[in-house]
């Protein structure tokens, strides 16, 4: 969606606090022992209290109010009472919500405890790309010329990139135009960011895999050749200088 009149604004920033609020609370809550489903009941009563509605269960009938992926689990994990973290995990938290008509999303992978099976420089590397990514987005900038720019600093890092994921519009719909706004340069893509629009943008920085594959399970997504990934994302507002982040009380980058 673009903003266009205050009443967009307010609705946005306070669907963008329903989930920021939420992730932060989610990441801070996680530890070992406990398992997704606990995890995810924790987010969905936080969401509840903001009177939010999980935007994956309310979009695709998803079978959780969050998505929680774990170590192999790129994204889109359903929350399990039998998955049970254990320290060294990187967790992956994924938060989408509507509230009032409004829609926002923002994700976030962490280790959970001691960086037992070294995925803490996987995990700086994802926010450190998004945090140059949205640094260098402004009206008119090519979509294309980020992706370039995640790839890129990616590859610097002795990490790949997921090439069939993106980022994407957000605001009266969990998905909206500009769709597909990819971690790598497609040289066909001549679209720009336009001023006052609002964009979910996000990383999928991984170690092996190239394309992520649904699982059996018709739900979560694992990596064509394995390994690992991290994914950091934030819903933002294009301007003419530096974009507005609406989810940044989540804290991902802290």
């Amino acid at each position: 969606m673009s903003i266009t009149k205050e009443f967009e604004w307010i609705g946005m920033q306070k669907a963008s606090e329903a989930v920021a609020y939420t992730l932060k609370e989610m990441t801070k809550f996680a530890q070992p022992g406990i398992s997704t489903k606990e995890l995810d009941a924790f987010g969905a009563k936080i969401l509840s209290d903001f009177g939010a509605n999980s935007a994956p269960l309310l979009t695709y009938g998803f079978p959780g109010c969050t998505c929680i992926s774990v170590n192999n689990e790129f994204c889109h994990g359903i929350p399990s009472a039998k998955r049970i973290l254990s320290a060294g995990d990187l967790v992956n938290i994924d938060v989408s919500a509507e509230l009032n008509g409004f829609w926002a999303d923002n994700g976030g992978s962490f280790v959970l405890g001691e960086d037992f099976h070294q995925h803490q420089a996987l995990v700086n590397a994802s926010k450190i790309i998004l945090k140059k990514a949205i640094a260098a987005i402004k009206g008119g900038v090519r979509i294309a010329n980020i992706g370039d720019l995640m790839e890129k600093e990616a590859k610097k890092r002795g990490f790949r990139v997921i090439k069939n994921l993106g980022g994407h519009g957000i605001g009266r719909s969990l998905h909206e135009e500009p769709v597909e706004l990819l971690n790598y340069k497609n040289k066909f893509d001549r679209r720009r960011f336009k001023k006052n629009e609002v964009v979910a943008i996000e990383t999928f920085i991984a170690t092996s895999s190239s394309n992520a594959n649904v699982h059996r399970d018709g739900w979560t997504l694992v990596g064509n050749k394995g390994g690992y990934m991290a994914q950091h994302e934030h819903t933002i507002m294009v301007t003419d200088q530096q974009p507005i982040i609406l989810t940044e009380m989540n804290g991902i980058w802290n």
